[in-house]
C-alpha cells in the first residue's frame, strides 16, 4: 500500500471521514491515474472517490490542504524574533542545555511548522553581522551539514530535512498529546543536533571574535530550530493523532470490563455497539444464497436447456439458501450480571437488519419473555423495566429453566441459535441441568457466555461444570471487544 495515501485516509479517518475498504481501493487506482505531480489535480480526483457527505467534503479540502502542505519557508531577522529566547541561552551552559533538552518539551507555539521553519537561518543573509569573513568561511567549511544550513538560511533545506527526519522516527504515528516531546527530540537528533551543539561548542573554546561571532549566530538559529520543530510535530499531532482523546477512550472502554463501566460512559459505550452492529451488518449482509460450483445441479440444467435439444449450453449449479439466524437470548439480570446482559441484549437489537428473530428472556428468581419490551421501548427504559420485573430476588437457575421450558422449549428447533448468559452460580440450588439437556438436543447451537474468569468457574456455588457438556461452545465475555466477536461468531454460524 502505498504509505502516503495510507497515511492521508488515516488523517480522514481521524478527522471522522468514513473511507471504506472499498474506496481505499478506489484512491489507489486514483493514484495510479494521476500521480503526485499535480496537486489540484489529485485534490480533485480523490474528492471524487473519498468524501461522501457535504460535511465531509469540507473536512477533506481542510485535511487534504494540511497533509500535503509543504511551503519553503518563510525569511526573518533572527537578531530581532530571537532576542528573548537568546537570554537564556547566553551562558554556554544553559545554550548546550536548551540545545539538548529543548526538543524534549513538545509544547509548540501555533502550529506554523514547515512555514517558519526556515527562520532558524536567518541569521545568515540579512541579520546584522551575518556576512562573513574569510577566517569564518573556512571556519564554515568545516562545521556540519545542519550548521551550514542555518548559517547559510537555506530554508528550503531545513524543511526538507525536518521533513523527512519526521518521516524517519515515524511522527504520522504519533498518537497522544504526551508524545510532542519525545518526537520533537527524535527529530532534532535525526537533523544532526548534536553535530551542531558540538559546533557551538567548538567555537566558543576558540580565542577568537570571529569564532565567537559565528558560535553566537549558530545559537539563534539553533533557539528557532528548536522552536519551529515543535510547531512543526504539533502540527501533525492536530493532523494525526487523538486530539480529543476519544478514540483512546473508546480502545479503552472496548477493552475494560462492562461491570466496571460507569454510568457517564453509557452514551459513548452505546455508540460503540452501533458502531459495531452496523459493522457486523456491512459484513454479513450479503446475498442469501451460496452457489456450490462443484455440484452440478442435473434437474435444473436439463429443464434450462429444453430449448437446446438438451445440449447443456446453461450450465446450473447446485444453491443452497441460507437462513437469518434465528436466535433465543437467555440473560442473567441479577447482580453485577445486569450489565453485561444490558449491552448484549442493546448489540443483539441492533442488528435486527441481519438478525430479525431475536427472542429474549430475562431472569434471577424466575424467568420472563422481554421481547416486545426491548422491540417497543428504547434500550435504557426495556432494561429498567426488566431489572424492575425480574431482576429481584435470589438467583435461581433450575425454576428459571423450568420457567423456560413452559414458555418456548417447543420453539427451539434445527435452526435455533442459543445464548446463554450468565455467572453460572445457583445459590446451591438445583441448577436445572436437565432442562439444558433438552435445549442442546433441540438447538442448532448453543452459546454460554460467562462474565467470570475462567479460573473463577466451578467455586464455591459456580455450577459451570454441570451446564458444559450441554453447550457447543462456553466463552468468557466482558468487553464489549468479547461482545463483538461472539455475535460475529453467531452470524458466521448461519451460513
Amino acid at each position: 500500500m502505498d504509505q502516503t495515501l495510507g497515511d492521508f485516509i488515516k488523517a480522514l479517518r481521524n478527522a471522522d471521514v468514513r473511507v471504506s475498504s472499498t474506496e481505499v481501493v478506489d484512491a489507489h487506482q486514483v493514484i495510479d491515474l494521476v500521480g503526485y505531480s499535480s496537486r489540484s489535480m489529485l485534490k480533485n480526483a480523490l474528492a471524487l472517490v473519498l468524501p461522501k457527505t457535504a460535511d465531509e467534503k469540507a473536512i477533506y479540502d481542510y485535511t487534504f490542504d494540511r497533509f500535503f502542505k509543504f511551503d519553503e519557508l518563510d525569511e526573518m531577522d533572527m537578531a530581532d524574533k530571537n532576542q528573548a529566547a537568546g537570554e537564556a541561552g547566553r551562558d554556554p551552559e544553559a545554550g548546550e542545555n536548551a540545545g539538548q533538552e529543548g526538543g524534549g518539551q513538545g509544547e509548540g507555539g501555533g502550529g506554523g511548522g514547515q512555514n517558519n521553519m526556515a527562520e532558524a537561518g536567518a541569521g545568515g543573509e540579512g541579520a546584522p553581522g551575518s556576512e562573513d569573513t574569510h577566517e569564518q568561511g573556512e571556519m564554515r567549511e568545516r562545521l556540519s551539514a545542519l550548521s551550514q544550513m542555518v548559517l547559510s538560511g537555506d530554508r528550503a533545506g531545513l524543511s526538507v530535512a525536518m521533513a523527512e527526519a519526521g518521516e524517519a522516527v515515524g511522527l504520522r504515528n504519533i498518537f497522544i498529546f504526551t508524545q510532542k516531546g519525545l518526537y520533537s527530540r527524535r527529530i532534532l537528533e535525526h537533523m544532526g543536533l548534536k553535530a551542531l551543539n558540538n559546533d557551538i561548542t567548538d567555537l566558543r573554546k576558540r580565542d577568537n571574535a570571529n569564532a565567537h561571532e559565528l558560535a553566537e549566530r549558530l545559537r539563534k538559529g539553533r533557539e528557532y530550530l528548536l522552536s519551529q520543530v515543535r510547531d512543526y510535530v504539533e502540527q501533525q499531532f492536530l493532523l494525526h493523532a487523538d486530539v480529543d482523546g476519544s478514540h483512546l477512550r473508546e480502545d479503552i472502554l472496548s477493552k475494560s470490563r462492562l461491570t466496571n463501566i460507569e454510568r457517564r460512559d453509557y452514551r459513548m459505550v452505546q455508540e460503540m455497539v452501533r458502531k459495531m452492529a452496523k459493522r457486523l451488518i456491512a459484513i454479513h449482509s450479503r446475498r442469501r444464497k451460496v452457489y456450490d460450483r462443484g455440484a452440478l445441479d442435473i434437474r435444473k440444467t436439463m429443464a434450462k436447456n429444453h430449448a437446446y435439444d438438451g445440449v447443456p449450453f446453461d450450465i446450473r449449479w447446485k444453491s443452497v439458501k441460507i437462513d437469518r439466524p434465528k436466535v433465543v437470548a437467555i440473560c442473567d439480570v441479577s447482580g453485577s450480571v445486569a450489565k453485561v446482559a444490558h449491552f448484549m441484549l442493546m448489540f443483539l437489537y441492533s442488528l435486527n437488519e441481519v438478525m430479525p428473530k431475536v427472542r429474549s428472556f430475562a431472569f434471577s428468581a424466575r424467568m420472563g419473555e422481554v421481547t416486545d419490551l426491548f422491540k417497543d421501548s428504547d434500550v435504557e427504559t426495556a432494561m429498567s423495566k426488566t431489572l424492575a420485573e425480574w431482576g429481584q430476588g435470589s438467583t435461581d437457575y433450575g425454576r428459571s429453566l423450568q420457567d423456560f421450558a413452559e414458555l418456548a422449549l417447543n420453539d427451539i428447533d434445527s435452526r435455533t441459535t442459543v445464548i446463554m448468559l450468565g455467572d453460572a452460580r445457583s445459590n446451591y440450588g438445583d441448577p436445572g441441568s436437565e432442562i439444558m439437556k433438552k435445549i442442546y438436543d433441540r438447538s442448532k447451537w448453543v452459546m454460554w457466555l460467562n462474565p467470570e474468569e475462567k479460573n473463577t468457574w466451578n467455586y464455591a456455588d459456580s455450577v459451570m461444570r454441570k451446564f458444559q457438556p450441554y453447550c457447543h461452545q462456553v466463552q468468557v465475555c466482558n468487553s464489549l471487544t468479547h461482545l463483538e466477536r461472539i455475535v460475529s461468531m453467531v452470524l458466521r454460524s448461519s451460513a
